[in-house]
């Protein structure tokens, strides 16, 4: 039964963290919010928020670190996509790892930021701004809510 009350209450706080972000990307003039790859956050955030990958220093600059190579590979490197996807995203993994901010989802972001030929703007919308609030919210819901040492 605590896997079913773990499962329902990770479903109902990443629905409730994505529909803020979704709230404030669609119905406000503030700017985008959402980054597919907090998606995956939620996962870990409100599903295993005891992970060290879960940790707000790994989810923030994991996605920070990732999003910057992204966006390097992007404007500086002049190869094929077929190419600088894959380096991009195996440079923000290793500098994920080396800078011990591992956050398995941010390992996407390259790939996202290359797909979409996003702007160095899009570091603080949404990179910065969506991962300041997914933290404050994995911070309320586990140490508030659930009652977790989170962070740990």
């Amino acid at each position: 039964m605590g896997n079913l009350k773990q499962s329902l209450l990770a479903g109902l706080f990443s629905i409730i963290t994505i529909g803020i972000l979704t709230f404030l990307t669609y119905r406000t003039e503030f700017g985008i919010f959402l980054l597919a790859s907090f998606g995956s956050s939620m996962v870990l955030l409100y599903g295993y928020p005891e992970s060290p990958f879960a940790q707000p220093k790994n989810v923030f600059f994991g996605h920070l670190v990732t999003t910057i190579v992204g966006l390097l590979f992007l404007n500086f490197v002049p190869l094929p996509i077929f190419l600088t996807i894959p380096l991009a995203v195996g440079v923000g993994v290793g500098l994920m790892i080396l800078l011990n901010v591992t956050h398995p989802p941010a390992g996407g972001n390259p790939i996202i930021v290359i797909i979409g030929s996003v702007s160095f703007d899009y570091l603080l919308n949404p990179v910065i701004s969506g991962s300041v609030i997914i933290i404050i919210f994995a911070i309320i819901v586990n140490k508030f809510i659930l009652k977790k040492s989170y962070p740990s």
